[in-house]
């Protein structure tokens, strides 16, 4: 009798379960579909969504060679989790007490500038390895990686959705990035929060990523400690890649002071309803053979929207005949920008790269002004999937 009682309770617990991780399951899932380059991407497909119970489990779960649905409901907090690097650090803008990041001696020393010996959180420099086929869902506002980013390198069809990614040794240059890619491609980063990074908020290598979306996102450069060392990062978009396709639409670029982007390297750079607030310095610069078509953005107190002596080439228009230029290439007219408050003009007009959208999927963006109240609001993590 007893082990019969003890077995009705044990069926009894795992059917409760198995109905609760089943409502779980039906309550959490990708909300919408890619715009723009990465349409089509799947990430993790169907398979059953899993919920990492640590950080090792979640490494684990990112690090696997099989599909996932992982759900981020959580706090998971790396710092002090691979312990601390000591090294040299180069005070070359300033102190802390000041505002200004240091930098991390890599090995080419500090020159003029002063050093002193100085202790960092390991795993903010590196960040997690995602392989391919992976979906990483947030929910609602907990779902924050804290002290570490995610690296994709060789890798395809992922899906980030609404997480945060903050604390990653704000004080120090190299001291970590948020997202890093490299040779990817099906790649879409949605509804995203980044802040207080060590270095960039996303950092694209040398090998060409394809086909990527990065949207509803939300790129913070308020920070306490800056090279700037007035509360905005300087470290916002590194695009150095060689052949880098990537939408980027409906995002929110507040207090960066430069490299919003960086564009380098022959990356194709599709912006659309994003919005650029409060920057004391220059948002967009480059080398070589940067190609950055701009759609129904918003430059609000900018500075300096382009820096001086940009070599690559950019289109940019607030109405007029200037518009009538995408319709070959794109099917439809180009959408202005608008510009508020800012300390320069941003009127370019190179076309010559439109033919390198032959064959993609385009974002089509909304008028401007629209985009003037919506994104600061909805950018960012504040999808409320799952939450009663």
């Amino acid at each position: 009798m007893y082990n019969m009682r003890l077995n009705s309770i044990v069926l009894f617990a795992a059917s409760a379960m198995a109905q609760c991780a089943l409502k779980r399951t039906d309550t959490i899932s990708v909300t919408g579909s890619a715009p723009g380059f990465a349409y089509g991407v799947t990430g993790g497909g169907d398979a059953t969504p899993v919920y990492p119970t640590n950080t090792s489990h979640l490494i684990d779960l990112l690090g696997s060679d099989e599909p996932q649905v992982i759900i981020v409901d959580r706090t998971y907090d790396f710092i002090g989790t691979e312990g601390t690097t000591k090294g040299t650090i180069c005070k070359s803008w300033g102190s802390f007490e000041d505002g200004c990041q240091a930098i991390i001696d890599t090995g080419s020393g500090c020159g003029d500038t002063g050093s002193e010996s100085y202790e960092w959180d390991t795993a903010g420099v590196t960040g997690i390895y995602v392989h391919s086929n992976k979906t990483i869902i947030g929910v609602g506002s907990e779902g924050v990686l804290l002290g570490k980013g995610l690296r994709m390198v060789d890798v395809s069809n992922i899906i980030v959705q609404n997480i945060m990614i903050t604390d990653l040794n704000p004080k120090l240059v190299w001291g970590g990035d948020a997202f890093t890619l490299s040779g990817t491609s099906r790649i879409w980063i949605d509804h995203v929060t980044t802040q207080y990074t060590g270095r960039v908020h996303y950092s694209f290598g040398r090998e060409p990523s394809s086909l990527i979306t990065i949207s509803n996102s939300f790129i913070n450069g308020a920070t306490n400690f800056s090279t700037s060392c007035d509360g905005q990062t300087y470290w916002g978009l590194e695009l150095v890649g060689n052949d880098d396709q990537i939408t980027f639409s409906n995002n929110y670029i507040y207090r960066t002071s430069g490299r919003s982007p960086a564009l380098s390297g022959s990356t194709l750079f599709h912006a659309v309803n994003s919005v650029w607030e409060n920057n004391n310095g220059h948002a967009i610069e480059g080398t070589d053979n940067g190609q950055g078509l701009f759609e129904g953005c918003v430059f609000n107190n900018v500075s300096q929207i382009v820096v001086d002596g940009f070599v690559g080439q950019l289109f940019s228009s607030s109405g007029g005949t200037a518009n009538k230029a995408c319709y070959d290439y794109l099917g439809r007219d180009c959408v202005g920008n608008i510009q508020v408050n800012d300390g320069s003009s941003f009127t370019k007009a190179d076309t010559g790269f439109f033919s390198n959208f032959t064959g993609l999927n385009i974002a089509s963006p909304s008028a401007a002004s629209a985009a003037q109240t919506s994104v600061p609001t909805n950018a960012g993590n504040t999808l409320q999937n799952g939450l009663s």
